[in-house]
């Protein structure tokens, strides 16, 4: 064989392994460039905001997960969630219904958690929870739908975590996702009540040469799998903004017939905008004669599985558990809304 051929053959190889995620957006953005300039000029500059709006929750995130591999600590963390999963559930959907983390800003804790072996029924209650209510997020919603509203809606995140994280455990008792985590991600696994090998905990990890090379190389492969996955789902948000303007939502949604609050759940899930964003909206919506419940189904439904939150999670996990994540977001969504109108609007 030539040299050249052996060049070209090279060549070949290299490109073969390269993450076919980074090709596939390497390819996006240059027929972007070629095709829409301006639109990809600015959906780099917003996937670049965004990615550098969740920098700190990312860094701490992927530091803990590091962390935990290197000094073992992950073993012990599994082992913190054993036997005691219906407390937990309670206290994951309480904390998720306070904690400041969007859709997809509370990605990269998700994935440490899951990788750390932290049982996924707590996971699932927080993963739901979080993204829905927040102090600041309160007060917003408070002073543009009133403080019903706001009430309903931090009811809503906590009912909606408490329903994901049992439904979740009942599924896993009786056998279900015993491997919830894709194939390469955190070992693949981390069912209920799993623990990681033994061995002892060196909390001083950075002591040891061999434990501080494991660090380095979690914290990148960690960065790269989040990395990549986030940047995909910011780039198509800025496409979804550009293209899916928030007056063809409130065109599909404005309206007070039987149907509102099941469309506008079922509207929310693929929806893009996040708990800030569907504010104004649905305050102008409901100002038109919008059913107080369809806009908290939107509200919950979009903030937990908007299509760019939806992405990471689908890098993270397995199909089944992908589906149930999605399942649970309608379901919660549903009964949002529809317990919202009958008992508080």
């Amino acid at each position: 064989m030539s040299d050249i051929s052996l060049s070209i053959a090279g060549a070949a190889r290299r490109v073969y392994n390269i993450d076919k995620v980074w090709l596939a957006i390497a390819a996006g953005l240059l027929l972007g460039a070629v095709f829409v300039p301006q639109q990809t000029i600015s959906s780099v500059g917003f996937a670049g905001d965004g990615l550098l709006s969740i920098a700190p929750f990312l860094a701490i995130s992927i530091g803990l997960a590091a962390y935990a591999k290197a000094s073992g600590a992950d073993n012990l963390i599994a082992m913190v969630f054993q036997g005691r999963p219906v407390q937990m559930v309670f206290a994951a959907a309480l904390f998720g219904a306070l904690s400041p983390f969007c859709s997809c800003g509370v990605i990269p804790l998700i994935a440490a958690l899951l990788a750390m072996g932290v049982p996924l029924a707590p996971v699932m209650a927080f993963w739901l929870a979080s993204p829905l209510m927040d102090p600041q997020m309160f007060l917003l919603t408070m002073g543009a739908l009133g403080l019903p509203f706001a009430i309903g809606k931090t009811a809503a995140a906590l009912g909606v975590g408490l329903l994901g994280g049992f439904a979740t455990l009942t599924v896993q008792r009786a056998g279900g996702f015993s491997l919830p985590l894709r194939e390469g991600v955190g070992n693949g696994g981390c069912g209920a009540g799993s623990v990681r090998s033994d061995g002892d905990v060196v909390w001083k990890f950075w002591q040891d040469g061999a434990r501080r090379l494991k660090f380095t190389d979690e914290a990148w492969k960690t960065t790269l799998f989040l990395g990549k996955w986030l940047l995909v789902a910011f780039l198509l948000e800025s496409v979804m903004l550009a293209y899916v303007p928030a007056e063809t939502i409130a065109g599909l949604l404005g309206g007070d017939s039987f149907w509102a609050i099941p469309l506008a759940a079922i509207v929310g899930v693929p929806a893009y905008m996040n708990g800030f964003a569907a504010i104004p909206l649905m305050s102008g919506l409901m100002e038109l004669g919008m059913a107080p419940g369809a806009a908290m189904a939107f509200m919950v439904a979009g903030g937990v599985s908007c299509i760019p939150a939806a992405i990471a999670v689908f890098a993270l996990v397995r199909l089944q558990v992908f589906f149930w994540y999605l399942g649970l977001a309608l379901a919660g969504s549903l009964v949002a809304g529809i317990s919202f109108q009958m008992f508080i609007a």
